[in-house]
Formats: C-alpha cells, sequence, structure tokens
C-alpha cells in the first residue's frame, strides 16, 4: 500500500512540474539541436508527442500494471494518465491547444516526404527519408517537401486542369467570342484562383538541384529567389484575369451612349485580346509534363525490375517451355516493354493533335478578329452564322492539311493574312511531323537494340569477307556460325557481366547454365558449391558441323561439356569409335595425367559446349579434394573401355602396332595409377605414396596435379555410385 501511494505521489509531482513549465508542445522540443542529431533524440521526440496527442485506448478493467511492485487503481473518469486524480483544464492547461497542435502535426505531416517511389529513387533508404523528414521539421516555416503526398497531388490536380485549359480556352476564345455566361465565368474564375494559389504554394515548395538531387533546398528565402528568378512572373502574368479587369475597369467609364456605340466592337476585340494573354499559362504545362514523366519513369523501371524478379523466380516453368516458345512471365515482361515504349510513341501523337488544335482555332480566330472578309476562307465557306462545331471541324480540316503538307483545303489562301497563316501552320506542322518521325525511329529502334547491333555486326563481316576475298563457301560458313552463335542479337556478354557484382554475376551465369547443370548427371551428384565454382569458370564455345573440336596427339589443354548437340570420338584410322550427346563429357582425362589426346572429337551437328580450361580446372580441384579423386576414377574407368576398344579392333591394331609399344606401356601405367589411387583412398597418405612408386617406374608414374589427388580421404560415401553410365562411352560402342 505505501509502495502504491509513493509511486501515485511520484507521477502526480512529475505531471504538476511539466503543467508548470509554460505547456512546452513538442513543437517547441523540435526547434532545438536535439532533434535530428540522432534517431534516438527523435524516438525521444516521438515520446513525448504520446504525452500530449491522442492516448490510446484504456484497457477493459479500472487497473493499470506498472514494472514496479503492486498495482495502481483508478478510475477511469476521476484518475488521469499517471494514476493521479483528473484536473479539469484550466488557464494554464493545454486543454484546446492540444487538439490545435495534433491537427497542426497532421497538416504538416502531409508536407513531409512520403515513402514513395520518387523518394526513394532520390534518397535510396528508409534511413536516409527519415533522415530527411526529421531535416524537413527543423527546418519549419511550414515548407512543403518536393516528395510529399500533398505536392504530389496538387500537381495532378493542376495538370488536369491545364489540359482542360489547354482544350476549352482557345475553343472558347476563337468560336465564343461574345460569351459572358455565368458557368463561363465562373469556369475562369475558379482556374485563374487555382493558379494564384499555386504561385503561393510554390513560394512554400522545395527545390530538388540538378547537381545534387539528394539534398532538397528548404529554406524558404533561397525558394523565393530561386522562383522569382525562373518562373514567377510567367506564372503571375498567366494566372491575371486580364479580360475580367478590363471589363470592369470599362464599367466605371462615364461615356456616352454614342460613343459607346462607336467603340462597342473595338471594346469587344481588346477583351479578345486580353483573353489571349491567359493562354500564356499553358505554357507551365511543360514544367508539370516533365514532374510527371519524372513520375512515369520511375513507376516503370520498378514495374519492369520487379517482372524481371518475377521471372526469375519463376525458372521451374521456364525450363519446361518449349524452345519455340515463351512462358508467361517473359510474355508479360516484353507486353510491359512495348506498352512502355508505345507510351511515349501515344504521348507524341496527343502532343501533335494538341498542336492542331491550336491551329485550327487560330486559322478561325484571326479572320473572327478582322470581322470575317468577304475574301477570307471563312466568308468564302459561308460559316460566319454556322454552328460552332461546324467551324471548328473546317477549321481543324484546314490546320492538319496544312501540317500534313497535302493542300491547302477547300480553297488556297485569297489574303495576304491566310498566305502567312498558311505559312505559319505549314511550319509549325513540318517541325512536328520531322520531330515525330525521329522520336519514333529512335523508339522502334531502341525497341530491339540487340538485333540492331546484330545486323550492324553481319554488315561489318560482310565487308572483311569481300576485303580479304574470302571463297564463297568459306563466307557461307561463317554467316551460318553468326547466326547459329548469335541467334540475331548480339550482345558484349563479357562487357556486360564485368560490371556487375560479384554475387549478382555468379547469379546470371548459374541462371544460364541452368540446362547444362540439370543434363549432366556429375554435376547432378556433386556438392552445390563445386558445382558453382565450375560453372562460373565456363567459357562458351559454339562448333559448326564438321570441325575438329579434339585432335589426336595433341597437349590438353580443356575439358568441355557438351550443352546441345553430338559429337563423335573419331580414331586414327577415321572410325568413330562412338558419340557422346547432351550432357556428357569429354576431355578431363589428359588435364587429370598431363598424357596427349589418345583420339580426335569432331563435331556432327552444330554443337554448343562449355570448356573449362586446365588453370581453372586445377584451380576447382584443389579446394575440392574429393571431386578430384572421383573424376580420377571415371578417368580410371575409360582408360579401361578404351583399351578394350582398341583390343577387340584387329585392323585398329595391326594399323598402331608399332606405336602401341610405347604409348601401350604409358596408358597402363596411368590406368593402373588411376586404379591404384581409387582402391587405395582411405589409406593414409604415406602408405599411397610408397605404393605408387613401388608399382611403378618412376618415369612412367604421371606427375599429380597437387598433393591432394594422394590425400588420404574416404573416395565416395555409402551407397553412391562415383560415376554415372552417360559419363563414359555408350555401352553400344564396347559391347
Amino acid at each position: 500500500m505505501h509502495a502504491d501511494e509513493g509511486t501515485r505521489c511520484a507521477y502526480g509531482a512529475q505531471e504538476k512540474l511539466l503543467l508548470q513549465q509554460d505547456a512546452v508542445s513538442p513543437r517547441d522540443d523540435l526547434k532545438s539541436n536535439d532533434i535530428g542529431s540522432s534517431p534516438e533524440s527523435y524516438e525521444e521526440f516521438i515520446s513525448t508527442w504520446a504525452l500530449w496527442g491522442i492516448r490510446k485506448p484504456r484497457k477493459s478493467g479500472n487497473e493499470m500494471n506498472y514494472k514496479g511492485s503492486g498495482k495502481v487503481h483508478f478510475g477511469v473518469d476521476d484518475v488521469s494518465l499517471y494514476g493521479t486524480p483528473k484536473e479539469e483544464p484550466g488557464p494554464g492547461l493545454p486543454g484546446q491547444e492540444v487538439k490545435q497542435s495534433f491537427l497542426k502535426n497532421q497538416l504538416q505531416a502531409l508536407f513531409q516526404p512520403t515513402d514513395n517511389k520518387l523518394a526513394m529513387k532520390l534518397f535510396g533508404s528508409k534511413k536516409a527519408l527519415m533522415k530527411e523528414r526529421i531535416r524537413q521539421k527543423a527546418a519549419g516555416h511550414w515548407v512543403i517537401h518536393p516528395c510529399s503526398s500533398f505536392r504530389f497531388y496538387w500537381d495532378l490536380c493542376m495538370l488536369l486542369l491545364l489540359v482542360a485549359n489547354l482544350i476549352i480556352l482557345p475553343v472558347a476564345i476563337s468560336f465564343f467570342n461574345d460569351d459572358l455566361s455565368t458557368r463561363w465565368i465562373a469556369f475562369n474564375c475558379l482556374s485563374d484562383t487555382i493558379f494564384l494559389i499555386d504561385i503561393v504554394v510554390n513560394f512554400r515548395t522545395g527545390i530538388m538541384q540538378q547537381d545534387n538531387a539528394e539534398q532538397v533546398i528548404l529554406d524558404p528565402k533561397l525558394i523565393a529567389k530561386h522562383y522569382l528568378r525562373t518562373w514567377f512572373f510567367l506564372d503571375l502574368i498567366s494566372s491575371i484575369p486580364l479580360d475580367y479587369i478590363f471589363l470592369i475597369f470599362n464599367q466605371f467609364q462615364d461615356f456616352s451612349e454614342s460613343f459607346q456605340i462607336l467603340h462597342a466592337g473595338r471594346a469587344l476585340r481588346i477583351l479578345r485580346l486580353a483573353k489571349l494573354l491567359s493562354l500564356v499559362r499553358l505554357l507551365r504545362l511543360s514544367r508539370l509534363v516533365r514532374y510527371v514523366s519524372q513520375w512515369e519513369e520511375v513507376y516503370i523501371l520498378q514495374n519492369l525490375q520487379k517482372k524481371r524478379t518475377e521471372r526469375r523466380g519463376r525458372l521451374s516453368s521456364d525450363m519446361t517451355k518449349k524452345k519455340s516458345g515463351f512462358s508467361k512471365s517473359e510474355l508479360i515482361f516484353k507486353f510491359l516493354n512495348m506498352a512502355s515504349v508505345f507510351m511515349r510513341i501515344f504521348n507524341l501523337i496527343c502532343m501533335m493533335l494538341l498542336i492542331g488544335h491550336w491551329s485550327g482555332c487560330l486559322q478561325f480566330l484571326v479572320p473572327m478578329l478582322q470581322g470575317f472578309p468577304s475574301n477570307s476562307w471563312v466568308a468564302i465557306n459561308e460559316l460566319q452564322n454556322s454552328f460552332w462545331l461546324e467551324q471548328y471541324s473546317w477549321a481543324l480540316f484546314k490546320a492538319m492539311s496544312h501540317m500534313l503538307c497535302i493542300g491547302y483545303g477547300r480553297f488556297p489562301p485569297q489574303s495576304l493574312t491566310d498566305m502567312w497563316l498558311t505559312m505559319l501552320s505549314m511550319i509549325s506542322g513540318a517541325t512536328c511531323y520531322a520531330l515525330f518521325l525521329g522520336h519514333a525511329t529512335n523508339l522502334i529502334q531502341s525497341l530491339d537494340s540487340s538485333r540492331r547491333q546484330y545486323r550492324e555486326k553481319v554488315k561489318q563481316v560482310e565487308e572483311y569477307m569481300a576485303y580479304r576475298k574470302l571463297p564463297r563457301e568459306m563466307r557461307q560458313r561463317i554467316t551460318e556460325y553468326f547466326e547459329h552463335r548469335y541467334q540475331g542479337k548480339f550482345f558484349d556478354e563479357e562487357l556486360i557481366l564485368g560490371e556487375l557484382s560479384e554475387k549478382l554475376r555468379e547469379d546470371v551465369i548459374n541462371y544460364n547454365c541452368r540446362s547444362l547443370v540439370a543434363s549432366v548427371p556429375f554435376f547432378a551428384n556433386a556438392d552445390s558449391n563445386f558445382v558453382s565454382d565450375v560453372v562460373t569458370k565456363l567459357r562458351y564455345e559454339v562448333f559448326q558441323p564438321g570441325d575438329i573440336i579434339i585432335k589426336e596427339g595433341t597437349i590438353g589443354s580443356k575439358m568441355y561439356f557438351i550443352q546441345e548437340g553430338i559429337v563423335d570420338i573419331v580414331m586414327a584410322n577415321g572410325e568413330v569409335a562412338t558419340s557422346l550427346s547432351d550432357g556428357s563429357y569429354f576431355g578431363e582425362i589428359c588435364l587429370l595425367t598431363n598424357a596427349r589426346r589418345v583420339a580426335s572429337v569432331r563435331a556432327e551437328t552444330y554443337c554448343n559446349l562449355f570448356s573449362l580450361s586446365v588453370d581453372h580446372f586445377n584451380a576447382v580441384l584443389d579446394q575440392y579434394p574429393l571431386m578430384r579423386r572421383t573424376m580420377e576414377s571415371v578417368a580410371a574407368e575409360r582408360y579401361k573401355l578404351w583399351l578394350n576398344k582398341i583390343g577387340k579392333n584387329p585392323n585398329l591394331v595391326a594399323h598402331r602396332e608399332e606405336d602401341l609399344g610405347s604409348e601401350s606401356k604409358t596408358i597402363n601405367a596411368v590406368v593402373n595409377a588411376l586404379a591404384e589411387q581409387a582402391a587405395h583412398a582411405s589409406a593414409s597418405e604415406e602408405s599411397v605414396h610408397s605404393m605408387e612408386l613401388r608399382s611403378l617406374p618412376a618415369c612412367l608414374l604421371p606427375r599429380p596435379k597437387s598433393e591432394n589427388n594422394f590425400a588420404s580421404q574416404e573416395l565416395t560415401r555409402e551407397g553412391r555410385r562415383i560415376f554415372h553410365k552417360s559419363d563414359t562411352f555408350h555401352k553400344d560402342s564396347y559391347q
């Protein structure tokens, strides 16, 4: 009981002390230098605000548990937050001020940068975004951040209003010259008022620097100076309703009735000319279009990146698709890419139609200001008193005929004014048409830049072959090689992969070689780290039918993995010993033994192979000694099969009777060394060395690649095959 009373008195004293400090609000704490120095200070500010802000709903009991001993009992109506009796808001208590401060903070939250895609593009991380929020809070002065939600929705509203003005104002000025209806006046007044408010908003909006986008100017003085130097006067002139000011000023003039009748027509013309000044506001569209284009770019990049990630996550479905088809993720990705390109073309078409709309309104406006002379195209077509839609249709037809350079419309220009208008329309149309064709050409080329680079590469190759005067058959082989090697698309893959990070480059290579890993049984039974290390060191090669991949008698420098195609193992007499296809590998025996090639390998079809050099081969196997011994065991089996193949071919033995004297000894020594090495892998390293030295002469013993060849470790796991039947020659070749 005493503990409860002590706790209650302590909290009561603390509350009175806080209330006596002139009701300091969290906003005053925000202005101090402590806030913004670290995230911890910001959390303290949030905790302080929780004291004065909206409290959480109380629990359904009349007690609150504290970490200290005992419980503090209180009633819902007569106890404050700390368990002390609640006091009525007095002159020194923050009753109504708390609500006003809460609304103020909610309003200021709209002006702070939000977690949107534009903010993440500028600042990069949520931590940097939090620091920017703290900096914006410390700036105060009700400054609107350019990445805030308020500014985003405000610019969208301004964009919609500007589009409406782009279409409605030229039509109203040209075809409704005497319209002073209530709806038209209300629309103009509302538009002008919003544009004037936009000027005030621009004075309070931060500025993103072009040289340093991450640093946003939030100082009101610097913002005002920058706005006054750039867009202020243009925005001010375009927002002032000069036509209605002139109309109001004309109403207070004390003219006679005859003078008013005399100058009535001139006053209407002056009113129309003043109305033309309001078209200057439409020039502000370029700034808003740039802002919206920036958002569109961010959204397109984010969506494309998201679809790329989704496509990478569907590898299993992609591997089961047909070679001639596309997966669903690829189709979606291609559709998004095409949609983004055609959206840009659509924007160009809309801009061209907008200029045609303005030109059509101008074609009718100038004769209207002249009073429709008898030689004008409007008077010739007798359109003075026609419905406005008919007038606009003929004017638009005349303007589009000039812009597309297909004629002068229904009648050629009859007056000097019509001639100048026609030339102006032709120049603007030709400029827009040229820009449209240029942009469309660039967009179409950027649609498939790799195919364009491939065509340029083939053109260079053709010029080279013509310069060197190569034979026709050789030219045909070179052309077919490029067609099969690049498949109509040219990439500098080494340059692209070299610019990636090590982890990302490894992921890309593993993805590209996924079909090879799935088809080679040796990789299926191997450690994933070993497979990854081997795959990242592979090099893609293409061979045409008839190409000699390995020549008999040469020193081995590579081993090959067959991704696609068929190769023939050819002996010295030209006889095909066997054939290997997808998923097989060959050439590793000479890398393990430093011996020469005992047979040739020839491509029977177009072959897509991955080669592994001897240096990379040794570097990988030095890190995985168990995989080295496994490959040595497979190599020993292959040598035995090859000797059986030689022994069962009398013609081969007769032709090579002289050469077998020395080669058979070397091959037998290699086979015995590899067999004994695999058989005695569980023995100690010393016993293995002594056994090898006793069983073979020193001159015939193959030099090991490293000491790990004879390391004393378990060769294979129990119940696991050390080689697969596809890793050796086909059964039909040696039965």
